[in-house]
């Protein structure tokens, strides 16, 4: 299995993880000129924009690991674009993180890290 289609049934599998919890995706992988927001939802009063890192074995480390202050960059540049554009403002917002790790088909474990940029 390739990187790019780890990464599609990740991202899958977190929309699905972030239904349940009863937030509505607005948009997945939003692209700009600065960067890409894996998935865009609202949660209560909240838009949150989530970042989703999937790995196969967690010899690799965590994925949140891969989440350096570059890759912070490029996302805070994205979601003020995202928010100029849809002409948001004086809203709440925040960014988190999905771990997703694929031990195999069946067994697949899921860690949401809320707010990773204070």
């Amino acid at each position: 299995m390739n990187t790019k289609r780890v990464g599609d049934i990740g991202e899958e599998r977190a929309v699905e993880f972030l239904k349940k919890k009863g937030y509505k995706i607005l948009a997945r992988n939003y692209r700009c000129r600065f960067g890409e927001i894996d998935i865009i939802a609202k949660h209560r009063d909240y838009f949150v924009f989530i970042e989703v890192k999937t790995r196969r074995y967690k010899s690799y480390g965590r994925p949140i690991e891969s989440i350096n202050g570059l890759k912070i960059s490029r996302i805070l540049k994205t979601v003020n674009f995202y928010l100029a554009q849809n002409r948001i403002y004086d809203s709440s917002m925040r960014i988190d993180a999905i771990e997703i790790f694929l031990n195999d088909s069946k067994n697949i474990e899921i860690n949401h890290i809320e707010n990773i940029v204070c």
